[in-house]
């Protein structure tokens, strides 16, 4: 009877997401950033009978981890869940941790609940700061990888456990293809140096030990991708590599987000009139990656994955989360759209009409960044002081100075992430009747209507701007644009009269006559 009982469980799994997850109790890290907050939300609506989630937390900002966790409930972006399963809250456990720490910082209680109750494992938690700091990405990113394997190991019931890499780990390659590359160094030494040498030293050695990776981030997600492929002939694993992620396209809203990260950053600093000039490839296009439809791919993952036990099946599942086939989009074409966007969807506040250059140059995007960024920055926060109020622009253009450096690998390249794997499991491979919870119809992807609603999304999520104020904000809009075309015309007649004034036109002229 048991075995007719499991065959028939088996059978029911393999035709429902849903039923796969139900009565299976979850462990995630990084519940709390933007991927996992959004994942916690998507498993509670749509497996409704899924067992608890266990979220690894850490106390933050004065705050425990059960009033960080309580805080988080009350974000916009679980309204629906709140409306639709408001039951399905208190399956939610804060379990105290810190995947810098070894050991995940984990008790011996927790550690022990943990291992006898969980099935599948959401490791979400990384340092994606790209802030050189080989110590902490290698603690936060490697370390903490091997110690959720080794957690996974000690598992009586694990049937998959799904881990978020990157899809820049690979930036060394031109193409990219979903499987699993030899490593770069052995991350066993990578770990014992870390933890052995002092600070100084590390500071000293990182960018000769990093070798062709651009920073800290790609390199330490990339040996944390070969940690898991060392464990995975006991463990049956999954390695997704999502490339920018952003708004969510529909669910469980349009253009829900938290961070400013990617073209929507840009949007917002473009649309705000502070970001008037950005060094890139203009005709180069940067890959992003819906969150929903990351989301879609983990979990739809973790239930092929967990279909397959790994005796029958020990390969690693690689997933490259790439909007390639989906759609591309340049920079020159994204700024475009999204100076197009912002003139019908305004943001408040504006301080200068937008209007964004795109260069390539190092030193024209020098000099245009003196004139264009710091030289206003400069007399507008003068300005505020003078009026008592806190100067803040020219912080502001540090940061984004910084970033932009930052980036400069990816604002400057392409490459082309082959994602069949991605692609067929948000197409085929979802059960028919899941279709619309699970799976998404690329075909259909509306590439202006969504950055529509990450515009729209950024006002309400992030700016905290009022909707039913965009009547003002277009008014407002229009005089700053009457504004920069009579400053424009008036920075031409001054031009003409200095010109006129030093002599140029005559020099030109009485040049003229001469070769004449």
């Amino acid at each position: 009877m048991p075995t007719d009982v499991n065959a028939k469980t088996r059978s029911k799994e393999r035709a429902s997401i849903a039923a796969f997850y139900a009565g299976r109790n979850i462990f995630v890290t990084g519940g709390t950033g933007f991927l996992g907050k959004v994942l916690i939300e998507k498993l509670l609506r749509s497996c409704p009978d899924v067992g608890e989630i266990f979220i690894l937390m850490r106390p933050k900002a004065g705050l425990s981890i059960d009033d960080r966790l309580k805080k988080m409930l009350e974000l916009p972006l679980f309204d629906r869940l709140r409306k639709e399963r408001p039951s399905n809250l208190k399956k939610l456990i804060p379990v105290r941790g810190d995947t810098s720490v070894e050991g995940l910082g984990l008790g011996p209680v927790e550690r022990r609940t943990i291992t006898e109750r969980v099935s599948v494992i959401f490791h979400v938690a990384a340092n994606v700061r790209f802030i050189e700091d080989l110590r902490k990405d290698i603690f936060s990113n490697v370390r903490s990888t091997r110690d959720v394997c080794i957690l996974a190991g000690a598992m009586k019931n694990l049937v998959a456990l799904v881990h978020v890499s990157t899809a820049y780990a690979h930036v060394d390659k031109p193409v990219i293809d979903e499987v699993v590359y030899p490593a770069l160094t052995d991350w066993r030494s990578a770990i014992r140096m870390i933890e052995s040498l002092d600070e100084q030293t590390v500071q000293i050695f990182t960018s000769k030990y990093l070798g062709s990776m651009p920073n800290t981030y790609t390199f330490t997600k990339r040996l944390a991708e070969q940690v898991i492929s060392d464990y995975s002939k006991d463990l049956p694993s999954v390695i997704f590599r999502p490339s920018i992620v952003i708004s969510t396209i529909e669910d469980p809203v349009p253009g829900w987000l938290d961070n400013f990260n990617g073209p929507v950053g840009m949007m917002v600093g473009g649309g705000k009139g502070i970001l008037r000039v950005v060094r890139l490839e203009p005709n180069v296009a940067a890959d992003f990656l819906p969150i929903d439809l990351a989301i879609k791919v983990m979990l739809t993952a973790a239930w092929k994955r967990g279909l397959e036990t790994i005796t029958k099946d020990p390969s690693v599942y690689v997933y490259n989360g790439s909007s390639h086939q989906i759609h591309r989009i340049t920079s020159k074409e994204l700024v475009t759209m999204g100076l197009r966007l912002n003139e019908e969807t305004p943001l408040e506040g504006i301080i200068w009409y937008p209007r964004t250059i795109l260069t390539s140059n190092r030193l024209l995007h020098y000099v245009l960044t003196l004139l264009t960024h710091v030289l206003p920055a400069l007399i507008i926060d003068e300005t505020l002081n003078a009026m008592g109020r806190r100067r803040m622009l020219m912080k502001i253009h540090k940061t984004i100075y910084s970033s932009v450096t930052q980036l400069s690998i990816f604002l400057h390249n392409e490459w082309c992430f082959h994602n069949s794997n991605t692609l067929n499991i948000l197409t085929t491979q979802v059960p028919p009747a899941e279709r619309e919870i699970f799976g998404y119809d690329y075909h259909h992807f509306n590439v202006e209507q969504y950055f529509k609603n990450c515009l729209i999304g950024a006002k309400r999520y992030l700016l905290k701007e009022d909707l039913t104020r965009l009547k003002q904000a277009k008014r407002y809009y229009d005089r700053m644009k009457w504004f920069d075309r009579i400053f424009s015309a008036w920075l031409i007649v001054m031009a003409i009269w200095i010109f006129c004034k030093v002599g140029i036109f005559s020099y030109f002229l009485e040049s003229t006559r001469s070769i004449a």
